[in-house]
Formats: structure tokens, sequence, C-alpha cells
């Protein structure tokens, strides 16, 4: 008789770890006596209903992949829109090649299109999907992080380290914009591990749409403030994900590309570049001479060699994927949590509406938002009145109406 197949899926974006999870995924179900098949490409291939995407795995070829960087299966974003399209070609070519068991290891795409195909084929494939975004947004219950978050704050951190010491050396600021669409995690993570300058996300901005004046002002302030210190170099980190939130017209942001799912790619975007040329016209009303770069981290994050803490949380995640489908469970996240395999219902992650994933922000009313916060060099309300005040109008030879005009949106 033929082993019951277990396929293996990555989409979006790469994230260290994912060949973690496909190693301990493939040997484990091997030893239960089941065949593992990759599939290349991500759900674009299936889509697509080519056969050849098909890969037999073996545990020669996988153990040794957990420290590597990537996906031996490669990876595709998709759009929503080719799981209504598309569906049913890519359920025959699962069925035409006997999946019965199906990893999906991804972010919200992924866990959409897991949903998906459990409600389609109603269990008939039993489905589980293992959380992977470096953004760190889907919602895991205790607060756990996705895997492969991690590793690119570690590599995120030495990164914006070695630019705070070059701004040092040289006396200049860095503007650097890092990954996070949705959600601010990378942002923070890394500016506050970095002791970074300051770090701006787009949950500390409630309204719809931000004056690209209020954000610039914010920055300025910053630099003013670092210089009535006697410091003339300072970092901002700065998450992608503000640019949805500036009150700018796409057609003033320049030519950029979209990606799979329809949206502006927003590392082709030069958020540092808008508000560097924002803060410069601040700056300039007072002649203050400040060199600023402005300087995007994002790709050299994702496919970095996953530090130890993704090595065996990826492990972790996928040996007890398999447990979890062998054992007939189907539907399901997988979440590691205090020594324990759990799996997280998918009705507790999407939407039931539209079966889209729901977005964990960050969370700026919590302790930890509140400690990255204490340690920024900002513009507070203090800063407008006593002491403090005559100090920084000082910097730009500014009368104090003239600071409160410019800057009191940096605290509103």
């Amino acid at each position: 008789m033929r082993k019951e197949i277990v396929g293996i899926v990555v989409g979006g974006g790469p994230a260290p770890g994912i060949n973690g999870v496909i190693s301990a995924a493939t040997i484990e179900a091997i030893n239960e006596g089941k065949e593992v098949i990759g599939i290349v490409g991500g759900f674009n291939s299936l889509f697509d209903g080519r056969g050849e995407i098909f890969r037999t795995l073996t545990i020669e070829e996988v153990s040794r992949i957990h420290n590597r960087g990537g996906s031996i299966l490669r990876t595709s974003r998709n759009y929503e829109g080719d799981a209504r399209d598309k569906i049913n070609t890519l359920l025959f070519t699962l069925k035409r090649f006997g999946i019965k068991y199906l990893i999906a290891i991804g972010g919200e795409g992924s866990l959409f299109m897991a949903n998906w195909i459990r409600n389609e084929t109603r269990d008939a494939i039993k489905v589980v999907h293992v959380p992977k975004t470096i953004d760190n947004d889907i919602p895991l219950p205790w607060g756990l992080s996705t895997f492969g978050y991690e590793t690119a704050r570690h590599v995120g951190v030495q990164l914006v380290t070695n630019l705070m010491e070059d701004a040092r050396t040289m006396g200049r600021w860095y503007f650097i914009t890092t990954m996070g669409r949705h959600a601010g995690h990378l942002a923070l993570g890394i500016g506050k591990a970095a002791g970074a300058t300051i770090t701006l996300i787009p949950e500390e901005f409630p309204e719809n749409k931000v004056p690209v004046s209020k954000v610039a002002a914010i920055l300025a302030g910053s630099i003013v403030k670092r210089l009535a210190m006697d410091r003339d170099h300072g970092v901002a980190v700065m998450a992608e994900g503000l640019v949805e939130k500036l009150d700018i017209r796409e057609e003033d942001l320049g030519q950029y590309d979209r990606d799979e799912m329809g949206r502006m790619r927003l590392s082709e975007i030069h958020l540092g570049e808008i508000l560097k040329a924002a803060v410069r016209k601040i700056l300039d009303r007072w002649n203050l001479k400040i060199t600023v770069v402005d300087k995007d981290i994002g790709y050299e994050l994702r496919a970095a060699d996953p530090i130890p803490f993704d090595v065996e949380y990826t492990r972790n995640l996928g040996y007890g994927a398999i447990r979890f489908l062998l054992s007939g469970g189907s539907g399901s996240t997988i979440a590691a949590y205090l020594g324990h395999l759990t799996p997280v219902p998918f009705e507790d992650l999407v939407d039931p509406e539209t079966g889209k994933a729901k977005i964990r922000p960050v969370d700026i009313n919590s302790a930890t938002y509140e400690v990255a916060r204490k340690y920024m060099i900002r513009l507070e309300p203090q800063d407008f009145q006593g002491n403090n005040l005559p100090s920084l109008c000082d910097v730009l030879k500014a009368r104090p109406e003239e600071f409160r005009e410019v800057f009191a949106p940096a605290v509103s």
C-alpha cells in the first residue's frame, strides 16, 4: 500500500527558520511511516496546477538545513482573489498527488489559504498552519512571537548599532525604515534593544491620516532636543507602515511596484526620504545645518540564518505540526508555550466575516511600550514650559511662540 502523504507549502515573504520547520516536520513524518512532498514555489504553484512542483523530501536531505536561512521550497505571495478564482485548480492538484495532510508555513496570507482549503475540503485534507512573519503581527495567544521575528530583530539591532556608531563618529542623523506593514513590533523591538534615539510606529497615531508636518515635527523636535543636550547625532527607527498613515496622495509617492496581493510595495516607497525633506524644511527655517541620511533595512533581515532561539522554536513547531495532524487534528495554528505544543483554532485567529487573519498591533498602553517610550529622546509636554523651553529655543535662536507654533503638533 502507498504511504499516506504529507505536503509542505511555504507562503509569504522569507523569514529565518522556515527550513527548521521543514526539517523537523519531514523527519517526524517519515519516522511515523509517512511520505513527505515539498511543494516548490508556494501557493502560486498550486494555483497553476504544475505537477513538477512536487518534490519528495528525505531525512538525509533535510537533516542539516535547520540552521540555514531562506527556504529550500522557495515561497511566493498570493492574492486572496486567486483563492476565489483558482481554488478548484489548487484542490485538484493536491488531490491528484494524494496529499492527505498539508502543512502551510506562513503569515496572514498563508493562514487565510489554510483556512480556505480546510473549509473547501471539509477536512478531507487535514490542514495545519505554522506561524511565520518577521512582522510578528499574527495574534498568537500569550503574546507569543511568530518565528523569524527574533532573528530579524537580532540582525536589525546589529545593523542599527553600527549606524548609531557611524552617526556619533560623523555627527549626523540616520532615519532608518524597517519592515512592518500593519504593525510596528519589529521597528519597536529593534529600536528598543539597540537604544535608538527615537522609534516611530503607526500605532501611536490613532487618526486615519497623519499630516506629514506632524511626524516631521516629532523628528525635528528630537534633533533639537539632542542638540540642547550637546549631542549632534542620533538615529530614528520607523516602521514602513507609517507610509499608509501619512496624509499624502499616492501619485506624490513616485513610481513603485505593487506586490502579488495588489498592495503598495512599501519597501520601494522612500519613507525616510519623504520625512527627511519635511524635517529639512523645518530646520531650514532657522538655518540649522544637520546631515540626515535615510536608510532602509528589511530584505537583509528576512533570509538571515536563524539564531538559536528560532532554530529551537521551529523544531518544536515542525514536530508539533505533525503530531497534531497525525492525531486527527485540522484547522489550527501550532503554538509553543511553557513547554507545551498547543493548537490554536483558526476561528480564534481569523475574522469570521472576511476570513482574513486578524492583526496584532503594538499595544501602546502596555508596560513594555511605556518602557520603550520612556527611553526615547523626543519632545514632551513639559518641554514647552519651565526651564526646558529656553534651552530648546536657544538651539534655534527662536522665540518661544515660534517654537510652540512649529513643534506643538509633536506632542498633540
